[in-house]
């Protein structure tokens, strides 16, 4: 590679690293946040949270990177710019197709890694963090249970209070519960509760010695029952549709025939094609005039941005409902792109043709 690539690259590659950093902390900040909120409530244990918090930087990379990529670009390209330094490039001879090549370079391989992430990567961290969250909320894990305390399930509304917890056996002591479901609400108080089965699909809980008061929405047949042992099933949480085609995997994505099915595997399959045309449009983004500072074109390069992310939604929402024919479908905002790019180099290959000696 020549000393002109290796160049730009590294002024490149130096903000890119910083910014996907940054990002990737900023989103974790955010995403703990929520998901801390839980465990203090005592729906989710400590560990449980950090693994989520992990599995959503995961999906979030898909989107991180490439803004990090794209704004790098401008930055990097933007520093030349500014020190008068691309000026010397051009002067010496150096083609507007070389740096297009060397952006290109570097945004390969990312670009790469982005399409791997969305393909496999995405839709299996959704999968995973799926199931962790429905383990944690139907699981009735009690040992992030705090005694003493409403431990709430955000997810449905179910209650728990005991005044003891004993964290080896799992047996929680004078325990008050409310569970709301079909159209009506469960008061139950007993001496003592433990969870009988695990199973996330069908959580079954142990009750002795207490009182269970049915609620009925609708009617005014309230209930009131007396019980020395009952044994309480859980309705489990499901799953959205929209999870649900997040988790799923390209080939039962495609095996489903759903417009909106389709739709999110077109979307996968264009993430990392439109992360190296995205690269590529930043080249000429990038242009300032010496001294001018390499921020004076942020807000151009935010719109611009913002109007392909935008339209990238648009355009997944058109094909699931039908209003946008499957082909050309998502390619057709990566082609656009494309075109784009192509006829920004041209433009900057005849201005250099053009310019007086």
């Amino acid at each position: 590679m020549f000393l002109i690539e290796r160049y730009i690259i590294s002024e490149v590659r130096r903000p890119f690293l910083t910014m996907v950093g940054m990002l990737t902390f900023i989103f974790a900040m955010y995403s703990s946040k929520r998901y801390l909120s839980e465990a203090t409530n005592g729906t989710m244990a400590l560990e449980v949270v950090m693994e989520l918090v992990y599995y959503k930087v995961l999906i979030a990379l898909e989107m991180l990177v490439p803004v990090a990529l794209y704004v790098s670009v401008v930055l990097g390209l933007g520093r030349l710019y500014h020190d008068t330094e691309m000026a010397a490039i051009s002067a010496s001879g150096i083609s507007p197709a070389r740096i297009y090549q060397s952006v290109a370079a570097i945004a390969l391989p990312i670009a790469i890694a982005v399409g791997a992430l969305s393909m496999f990567g995405r839709p299996q961290a959704y999968s995973s963090a799926y199931a962790l969250e429905q383990a944690a909320k139907t699981e009735l894990d009690v040992k992030h249970f705090q005694a003493g305390r409403f431990n709430v399930n955000q997810e449905n509304g179910r209650m728990i209070l005991a005044s003891q917890i004993n964290y080896q056996d799992g047996h929680l002591h004078d325990v008050l519960i409310y569970d709301a479901g079909n159209n009506k609400s469960h008061l139950l108080r007993a001496q003592e509760a433990w969870i009988a089965d695990t199973n996330p699909n069908n959580p079954i809980l142990e009750l002795r010695s207490g009182n269970a008061y049915a609620l009925e929405y609708q009617d005014t047949e309230d209930r009131t029952t007396r019980f020395q042992q009952m044994r309480l099933h859980f309705a489990p949480i499901e799953l959205e549709d929209s999870y649900k085609r997040k988790a799923a995997s390209n080939a039962e994505l495609q095996a489903s025939g759903k417009l909106a099915d389709l739709a999110e595997l077109q979307w996968r399959q264009t993430r990392g094609l439109s992360a190296l045309l995205l690269a590529l449009l930043a080249v000429p983004l990038s242009r300032t005039a010496p001294r001018q500072g390499r921020f004076a074109k942020m807000l151009p390069v935010t719109l611009v941005y913002a109007a392909i992310f935008y339209s990238g939604s648009i355009c997944k929402n058109m094909v699931a409902n039908g209003s946008l024919p499957l082909i050309p479908g998502m390619w057709i905002l990566p082609g656009i792109m494309a075109i784009l790019a192509l006829v920004l180099l041209k433009r900057d290959i005849g201005s250099l043709r053009t310019r007086p000696a």
